[in-house]
């Protein structure tokens, strides 16, 4: 280094780059870093082109005139604060992009005098540094606040004033509307809160159309979740760039000659996966799971990379898909198609004759699949006895795997999924419990042992894992278990250790449906909610002690980070391409350096995603029974609360709110521990699991809330909030609102 500190004449590294940019007392552009280094002609042309390959590796973000770390903060910056702690502020940047998937940092804001000036909610332009306790900030200005939006459907009342019903349940008043703009009544709109008061009125930003047309309940968890669900011009362009990729013969291994079949859902809009199998002579099977290669053309630090890392995973609604990745990839180019010559990442597996999984291997392969086949069709050929030699082999290896899987003892819990099918017109033909096949449990234990395979080939590379964690469940939920099965004369020692195989015996040894259904909702209320991290901590579900997602790159980021820990792991890169394409396919740097991050992040996105599915089959149920208020039907309770208890109507869904004011006219007193309501004169009881007959009160499509009432009901429901008349729209009967309940999703795929 010279004298003055000074970095020595020429190109500077990466690292020296980032030192300045992170050190740098003004925002460090192109020009600045120029200076800094003392770079001369060709030498700028040379650093525009590092400063670029930066960004597209994820190391930097920002403009040329301003660049910053990404995950970092620009110099300048508005934040919003979020926290007053101890009289200090505490805030976050208020246009946080996550396009690397992370929480937004917390920042101390350091105001002159004693005590903050600032409150929560403030929005301040700020001057930013990062020290060695974190960020804090210097406020120079002070905002105006930018309010919330919110989603409702304008309503005329009796005077002629328009007010907005909100579309979300736990919300149970209207709002009046200041500014209707250009909605009329009966639209969806979305609008902005004026003014502080405790019930703001709304002015209307956005008239978004019928609120029970056809496809509306979907966008309407959209725009309530805020869901991404549009691509950028540059997104969509890098994403037909991407598509030209060349798939080279010479760097995969050609399985073209393999019967490979990919069975999925008949209406399945992608295809990550296909396997195939065949006896190895010994007793076991030689299997693969063939699974997209969506590595090889989303590289990291890319357009298209950063929008699925802010998405997380793909979003499944009845009548449509929000893709994490754009369609050209998502249902066509990563897509195992029958026929086309695919990119795939090749999961060979090793199963011998007791269905271990006992050696493995992955490669880059180039596949084309044998057929693509719907569950009930490959059902149908086992069943009748037409299956060719091919499927027969994949049901032969499935038996050694659900062999294994049953000495595993894994937890076995019955979790119907709802179905709602439509029309060509997006209208409501049937809605029904997806029936569970063989087909269906075929392919997951495939899908699992390839899974498994992932892990346990990352950790005998010591690579990094995005393992899929289901913690066994804590002792405080394993407590009010151990209560409640008390009241059934059952006793649950917390002393032994708890396995998923305890809880197996402990259903299969009862014979009362009712009672099985009872403690079968117990058990499934003390597990804990799985999610993706770094750290090991099992799969206590599954019964494993290593579980990574692998399978499913097309539709989930987790699964993608697990495909570039491999490419690196085992040197399964591919040259590069060339063009703006990113040119490496395993993992970025930072990731490398820290997945807790955004394994956090997708996290939450899951759980975002698995929220808006549920309630948009809530609000299509209501709507299917809108039509049908006033009838009686089998039903289920499935919780219970002091107020009421929730009830789904048997075969079909659709949980709604027992008020316990329309029990009759005693008291009934709330056992919290065995989860009952008892009437105090009759000894009436209501408790989990109980079947009963309910008539259907209110169904109101706009939120998915329904409510009933007993079968010898008076109709004694009251609705709450400002009067409505109850009123058609769209030919559903617009009701009142009540509150869902949140059952834990474990669908193929979800595990």
């Amino acid at each position: 280094m010279p004298a003055n500190n000074r970095p020595a004449p020429g190109l500077p590294t990466r690292k020296q780059i980032l030192d300045f940019i992170q050190n740098s007392p003004v925002p460090a552009g192109k020009r600045e870093i120029s200076r800094e280094f003392g770079l001369k002609g060709n030498e700028k042309i040379q650093l525009k082109a590092l400063l670029k390959d930066m960004a597209e590796e994820g190391l930097i973000d920002g403009k040329r005139t301003a660049f910053h770390k990404l995950g970092g903060l620009p110099k300048v910056t508005v934040l919003r604060v979020i926290d007053i702690d101890e009289g200090e502020a505490i805030a976050v940047p208020d246009t946080w992009q996550p396009e690397d998937a992370t929480p937004p940092p917390r920042i101390r804001l350091i105001e002159k005098g004693r005590g903050s000036a600032l409150k929560k909610g403030d929005r301040v332009l700020s001057r930013t540094e990062e020290s060695g306790t974190g960020w804090r900030a210097f406020p120079m200005k002070k905002l105006e606040l930018r309010a919330e939006q919110v989603l409702g459907v304008v309503e005329i009342d009796g005077a002629g004033k328009p007010w907005l019903a909100p579309v979300d349940k736990r919300i149970r008043n209207s709002s009046p509307i200041s500014d209707l703009g250009e909605a009329k009544a009966g639209e969806l709109v979305l609008g902005v809160p004026m003014g502080r008061s405790a019930r703001p009125s709304i002015k209307v930003t956005e008239v978004l159309g019928e609120p029970l047309a056809p496809k509306a309940f979907s966008l309407i968890a959209i725009h309530k979740h805020g869901i991404p669900n549009h691509f950028d011009e540059e997104t969509l362009a890098e994403a037909q760039e991407a598509a030209k990729l060349p798939l080279s013969h010479e760097q995969r291994e050609d399985l073209r000659h393999l019967p490979i079949v990919a069975i999925d859902p008949s209406d399945a809009r992608d295809h990550d996966d296909a396997i195939w199998a065949q006896p190895d002579g010994e007793g076991g099977f030689d299997a693969l799971v063939a699974i997209a290669d969506v590595s090889f053309y989303v590289r990291p630090g890319g357009k298209i990379d950063r929008e699925a890392r802010k998405r997380g995973n793909s979003v499944y609604f009845p009548d449509r898909v929000v893709p994490m990745l754009p369609e050209v990839l998502s249902a066509d180019v990563c897509s195992l198609r029958s026929g086309e010559d695919r990119a795939a990442m090749a999961c060979h597996l090793k199963i011998d004759a007791a269905g271990k999984l006992v050696n493995w291997r992955f490669t880059r392969a180039l596949v084309r699949i044998h057929e693509v086949i719907a569950y009930e069709e490959a059902q149908a050929r086992i069943d009748e006895d037409r299956a060719e030699a091919h499927i027969r082999n994949l049901w032969a290896c499935w038996q050694l795997l659900a062999a294994a899987r049953k000495d595993r003892d894994p937890l076995e819990l019955e979790l119907p999924e709802r179905r709602v099918k439509l029309d060509d017109k997006g209208r409501i033909t049937e809605i029904a419990v997806r029936e569970r096949l063989d087909a269906h449990r075929v392919v997951e234990d495939f899908m699992i042992a390839a899974n498994v395979a992932a892990a346990k080939a990352l950790e005998a590379k010591t690579a990094p894992v995005v393992y899929r964690i289901h913690e066994t469940p804590g002792r405080e939920k394993l407590t009010a278990l151990k209560d409640y099965l008390a009241t059934f004369d059952k006793k649950l020692a917390l002393g032994q250790v708890i396995t998923p195989g305890l809880f197996n015996r402990m259903l299969k040894g009862i014979t009362d449906e009712a009672e099985k259904a009872l403690i079968m909702e117990a058990v499934l209320r003390s597990q804990t909610q799985a999610y993706y991290g770094p750290a090991n901590a099992g799969h206590f579900g599954l019964a494993l002690a290593s579980y990574a997602h692998f399978t499913s790159p097309i539709r989930r980021y987790a699964d993608l980070l697990v495909h570039r820990s491999l490419v690196d792991a085992y040197s399964l890169e591919q040259p590069r391409p060339g063009g703006d394409i990113p040119a490496t396919s395993g993992l970025s740097e930072r990731d490398r350096e820290d997945l807790g991050r955004v394994s956090d992040a997708i996290s939450k996105a899951e759980r975002r995603a698995m929220e808006a599915e549920r309630e948009t089959i809530d609000r299509y149920v209501a709507a299917w029974l809108s039509s049908r208020v006033g009838e009686v039907f089998d039903t289920r309770i499935t919780g219970v609360q002091k107020f009421g208890f929730f009830a789904t109507i048997i075969g079909l869904g659709g949980d709604g709110l027992v008020p316990v004011s329309t029990l009759g006219d005693e008291r009934f007193g709330y056992d919290e521990k065995a989860q009952v309501l008892v009437g105090e004169q009759s000894s009436t009881t209501y408790a989990v699991g109980q079947i009963l007959r309910l008539r259907l009160a209110e169904a109101n499509p706009l939120t998915g809330a329904l409510k009933y009432e007993l079968e010898e009901g008076n109709g004694r429901i009251e609705p709450r909030g400002r009067p409505q008349p109850v009123k058609k729209v769209g030919g559903y009967v617009a009701g009142q609102r009540g509150r869902p309940r949140n059952i834990r999703h474990q669908g193929r795929g979800k595990r």
